[in-house]
């Protein structure tokens, strides 16, 4: 069973992430934007795209280190060849070591067949090793050899093999500062860091802001089915006043919410808000998941529909039933569910979230 830590791509197709595929990429003009910032860096990455030599994307969370480093893949020489990407921050350190280097039969206890890794499956490909500052000590000096010579041998085995595969490493640590505290090796770090691409935080350039955000909104309503216009100046001003901490992931999620609740406060999280919905937790980076947001919105409306029914219909249930055709059951069990009755029907219905799911937005 593939962990979820890890991602495979071939060339034309790859799981999650804003691309599927080459083809499936933003265009360069939303990857790169226009800021002086990240035109320096799209000249810098034009020219290594011919080469295979490692390279190191540094930046804060949600600037687009995993994107950049798809960019490169689908670019590059190597693009005819799997894209793989492993997150060493999500895999326990026993376990990624054999998904790395992979296994033979017998080699411990469930390991009845034989398994070739991650770097294998990455042969005339690139491996995209995110969070690399989260990788064990004893796994460092494997990625390092597999760096200095290509080999490296599975767990068990006593053969040696060799792989021809880019390596691209991501962090949005300080490495210098993980190698003073002995949690990372120097000789490692001087073998990955052949080019560095340091990713500035979408507060560094927010000429770009605009840009990407309608793009955003146009790919969000085309996945939604909505049909929200693109933003006005003064939404424009709003969103490049803010602060970013969750970068680019951040503009994304907020220009969601709008997207889905059709609503401008949610450009502005830091004001009072008025809705009937629930308040949505959001995280320190911005990330919110986007299907607990579509199901609560579709909750809250259906909410309303029924409440407009029964107030239609002088609270007879049976004939708002008719109406909304659904059966009685359905309706008495969705007017419980919205907490709905003729004392608050003034009030909005507000959507409930489960216990438990609420305790997973925090």
């Amino acid at each position: 069973m593939q962990h979820e830590g890890i991602n495979m791509a071939v060339s034309d197709h790859t799981n999650g992430g804003l691309a599927s595929r080459a083809g499936g990429l933003p265009p360069e003009e939303i990857i790169f934007g226009r800021s002086p910032a990240m035109t320096s860096i799209r000249q810098k990455v034009q020219k290594v795209l011919a080469t295979d030599v490692p390279i190191l994307i540094q930046g804060e969370n949600g600037t687009g280190k995993g994107l950049l480093a798809q960019y490169i893949h689908f670019h590059s020489a190597m693009s005819s060849g799997a894209f793989v990407k492993v997150n060493c921050a999500a895999i326990p350190g026993a376990l990624l070591e054999s998904e790395l280097f992979g296994y033979q039969k017998g080699s411990f206890t469930d390991a009845h067949t034989s398994k070739p890794g991650y770097v294998e499956m990455a042969h005339r490909g690139t491996l995209f090793l995110d969070e690399i500052a989260d990788l064990d000590l004893s796994l460092q000096a494997k990625v390092l050899q597999l760096l200095q010579d290509g080999h490296f041998s599975r767990i068990g085995d006593k053969q040696e093999r060799q792989a021809e595969t880019r390596i691209i490493c991501a962090t949005n640590r300080d490495l210098q500062t993980e190698i003073e505290a002995g949690r990372f090796r120097r000789d490692l770090f001087y073998r990955i860091n052949v080019i560095s691409i340091n990713l500035p935080g979408l507060r560094e350039r927010r000429e770009d802001i605009a840009l990407l955000a309608n793009y955003f909104l146009e790919h969000l309503n085309k996945r939604f089915e909505r049909d929200m216009p693109t933003f006005s100046e003064e939404n424009i001003e709003s969103l490049s006043s803010r602060e970013w901490r969750g970068n680019i992931r951040e503009l994304e999620n907020v220009v969601a919410r709008y997207a889905i609740l059709g609503s401008l406060d949610t450009l502005e999280p830091e004001a009072p808000r008025r809705s009937s919905a629930a308040p949505f937790r959001v995280a320190l980076d911005g990330t919110i998941p986007l299907k607990r947001i579509a199901k609560q919105a579709i909750r809250e409306m259906e909410g309303n529909l029924i409440l407009n029914a029964l107030r239609e219909n002088k609270w007879n249930r049976r004939k708002a039933a008719l109406a909304l055709n659904i059966s009685y059951r359905a309706l008495i069990y969705k007017i419980r569910e919205a907490g709905l009755s003729p004392k608050n029907s003034r009030k909005a219905p507000q959507a409930k979230v489960p216990r438990d799911k609420a305790e997973g937005l925090e």
